[in-house]
């Protein structure tokens, strides 16, 4: 299928970026001796898992849902972490997952037994105190953080207990961060190194970004394993599908009201809600900022809501009704995310091949909206 004959609203994934991602990681996994694991927060589209898999040691997961997904569809090591499990998910995840990470130590003394008589490798969620970003409200080592274990309340009377230790305190950040963030953990937690197996430095890297310095990123995964013999975990969620999807939409309708506003056949609230909730803007092929080029609009979704914007550009020319536009960087956080709040279409899922051949993964009908509820 063309690209062209594609129906919109679709999330459509590059097949050639995603590889080359893949391929980058896969180079660090080989240099450094460390395991990738695949965060899959970020892009839980399993058919791509296959994929995916083949240069990876396997995925990350924050729920149980996301364990199972990953047990059903995904090769290699399971992982996950979570802020607070329930008993009958616990019952069940020491089934399927190799390593279980606690958030507290009181839901490591809680399971840690069960884990373990199960050959799980069990972890526990520390927090270094380190502040890695500008606003607090998103920071998992704020002040406060119901994530993770600090060094003063670190149990060490269940330490026996305990295999190997995760820390997540990045976000779409450089390796210098990470640096920073080493130094925060030995700072802080190395007496404990040393009696650990291994030790997972959770997601945030933007590994695949171009400019990302993978000299600093490996020495710091070098100096944790050479110091302290511990076996390092990355699992990047965002850098295995950077800039690998695009979001393909029509304009349904032009008018004006104060500024040119132009109606887009989708929905940034509920398609890709990063843009509403963290002020992302992803580029806009074809589009500059308001101003630089000749005609500006709003671009506005199709929903209810005042605040569904995607946000002003400028354009060569007049947009027409049935205009495509294509935002770029779309993978990231949009499928994982999209609701259909107010009954919104979700868009269909597709995939460019390496021959530039496009296919189909999947439409949405009324019964996944009635389904729902």
């Amino acid at each position: 299928m063309l690209e062209s004959a594609l129906p919109t609203p679709c999330y459509l994934i590059d097949q050639k970026k995603l590889k080359r991602n893949l391929e980058l990681l896969d180079g660090v996994r080989k240099r450094t001796g460390c395991k990738i694991l695949y965060a899959q927060k970020a892009f839980s589209s399993f058919p791509f898992y296959s994929i995916i898999s083949r240069y990876l040691d396997g995925a990350a997961s924050c729920s149980a849902y996301e364990a199972e997904l990953a047990k059903n569809f995904f090769h290699g090591e399971n992982h996950i972490v979570q802020t607070a499990y329930l008993p009958d998910e616990m019952a069940a995840l020491v089934k399927i997952c190799d390593h279980i990470t606690f958030n507290s130590p009181s839901q490591l003394q809680r399971y840690a037994l069960t884990a373990r008589a199960n050959g799980v490798s069990v972890g526990l969620r520390i927090n270094p105190e380190y502040l890695s970003q500008q606003l607090e409200e998103f920071d998992p080592c704020a002040p406060n953080s119901r994530l993770g274990t600090t060094a003063a309340n670190f149990p060490m009377q269940l330490r026996p207990l305990i295999n190997g230790l995760h820390v997540h305190a990045l976000y779409e950040q450089n390796s210098d961060a990470l640096e920073r963030l080493t130094n925060a953990v030995i700072e802080k937690f190395g007496p404990i190194l040393p009696q650990m197996e291994w030790i997972n430095l959770g997601g945030g890297h933007h590994i695949t970004r171009e400019g990302y310095q993978l000299d600093v990123l490996e020495s710091c995964i070098k100096r944790l394993q050479d110091t302290y013999g511990l076996q390092v975990y990355l699992e990047p969620g965002e850098a295995i599908v950077w800039e690998a999807g695009d979001f393909v939409t029509t304009v349904v309708d032009v008018f004006r009201n104060g500024t040119d506003i132009a109606v887009l056949d989708s929905s940034a609230v509920c398609h890709a809600p990063d843009i509403t909730e963290l002020q992302y803007r992803p580029p806009l092929i074809g589009a500059d900022r308001p101003g630089v080029l000749p005609y500006t609009y709003r671009l506005g979704g199709r929903s209810c809501l005042p605040e569904d914007v995607f946000g002003d550009y400028s354009f060569d020319h007049k947009l027409q009704i049935g205009e495509r536009l294509v935002f770029k960087d779309m993978a990231i956080n949009t499928l994982t995310k999209a609701k259909m709040y107010t009954g919104m279409p979700m868009p269909a899922v597709a995939l460019r091949e390496t021959t530039g051949n496009c296919k189909i993964f999947r439409t949405f009908t009324f019964s996944d909206y009635k389904n729902r509820f």
